[in-house]
């Protein structure tokens, strides 16, 4: 283990809320170990940024890490030539123009579909009824799953990114990963035939037309789907929700103040979907006189990193229109975030704008309050909201 002091943590209330932690970690002790994760973690934003992009010293390469373990060695957990060599494979599937010619009109068929049923009900529950079969959707067509149910898609997804925060070897929970990815794995038998038949821009295709190895194909498509399904749902819904229980940051957007990107990007800073990057100590290294060895396990908290008072004035506020740049949401190095372009169009261009057009007067239905939950990965648990019909 590092030399970083230790930060000890109670699981069930990090899970529940890990700021508080994150912000005394970052006020004294910036790097730490936590005995309960068994990793040092990075909690400021600079730290992060400089370190991330040292893939020599902080490497990807985690053949026991839980990712690799149970959905396969996708290109996320490779570094240098052979994670370009990939990222360059599947550019094609989420480059902004296949975006904007082949995706955003689907996005925006699929969501006039469901604000149609929902502007009849005057009321519902908006994770599950419009959240994630949108995020779901979109996810099919970009992976090539279409033969897959939008719940499915929910459920695999779920189910993976559990299993890779599962730091406290919960076997129930590594069990129904490992049950999600061999349904990830029946639906993509199903698909090979027919892509192969008839190739397109999905994830599924064109690393076939690469000739990419089927087991390499297999642990790619499970990568997109673990962050793909899970981060713009829990941004669409949490965005959403910050905006109605802020109704004064909803009118600087309604003003032309502000943008539905901005509102998406600064909810992002502020609940980061995903709140952390894994990575694995390659070689001796010494960094602000901590010593780190061979094998060490590190997390860099992008969550963390995104409300650092030293980068964000006044960091636990949502406000539209702060300046985001120096966020790390999709992360700083050479493995940010391939699905981002997606993302942004998927939310703030058909998600946001579409629902606040599409449901007029809509409202929380109880209070300002919500549940959140998670610290690798952190989404809303329910969004109960009215509207006029």
């Amino acid at each position: 283990m590092s030399s970083a002091p230790e930060y000890n943590i109670d699981l069930g209330k990090f899970k529940k809320n890990p700021y508080p932690d994150l912000e005394a970690m970052r006020a004294r002790t910036p790097i730490a170990y936590v005995p309960q994760l068994g990793a040092t973690l990075f909690t400021k934003r600079n730290d992060i940024f400089i370190n991330e992009k040292i893939i020599e010293v902080f490497s990807s390469l985690q053949p026991n890490g839980l990712m690799t373990r149970l959905m396969g060695a996708n290109m996320m957990r490779k570094d240098g030539k052979e994670h370009q060599y990939e990222r360059r494979i599947i550019s094609p599937s989420v480059s902004p123009k296949t975006v904007k010619n082949q995706w955003l009109n689907y996005f925006n068929e699929y969501a006039d579909h469901l604000l149609d049923g929902l502007s009849k009900k005057g009321s519902g529950e908006l994770i599950q009824e419009y959240a994630m079969p949108l995020s779901a959707e979109a996810l099919k067509l970009i992976t090539g799953l279409t033969n897959m149910k939008f719940a499915e898609m929910d459920r695999v997804s779920q189910g993976m990114i559990d299993g890779c925060a599962n730091y406290s070897g919960d076997m129930a929970i590594e069990d129904n990963c490992n049950d999600c990815t061999a349904s990830i794995d029946r639906h993509i038998d199903e698909m090979l035939p027919k892509v192969r038949a008839n190739p397109d821009l999905s994830l599924l295709s064109v690393q076939l037309a690469a000739d990419l190895d089927e087991e390499q194909i297999r642990a790619n498509v499970k990568l997109a789907i673990s962050g793909g399904q899970n981060e713009p749902r829990d941004a669409i819904a949490g965005t959403i929700w910050a905006l109605l229980a802020n109704p004064e940051q909803l009118m600087k957007i309604y003003s032309n103040k502000a943008t539905w990107l901005q509102a998406f990007e600064e909810f992002a800073r502020w609940i980061s979907p995903i709140g952390m990057s894994p990575r694995q100590i390659a070689k001796k290294y010494t960094y602000n006189d901590i010593e780190f060895e061979k094998d060490d396990r590190v997390f860099f908290m992008f969550g963390s990193a995104n409300r650092d008072a030293e980068i964000f004035e006044k960091p636990n506020i949502f406000d539209v229109e702060r300046d985001t740049r120096s966020s790390v949401t999709f992360g700083a190095g050479p493995h940010y975030c391939a699905g981002a372009w997606i993302s942004r169009a998927l939310i703030a261009e058909v998600a946001l704008p579409k629902i606040f057009n599409r449901l007029p007067n809509i409202r929380l239905s109880d209070s300002n309050s919500i549940d959140f939950d998670g610290w690798a990965f952190r989404g809303p648990k329910q969004l109960l909201c009215h509207w006029s019909n």
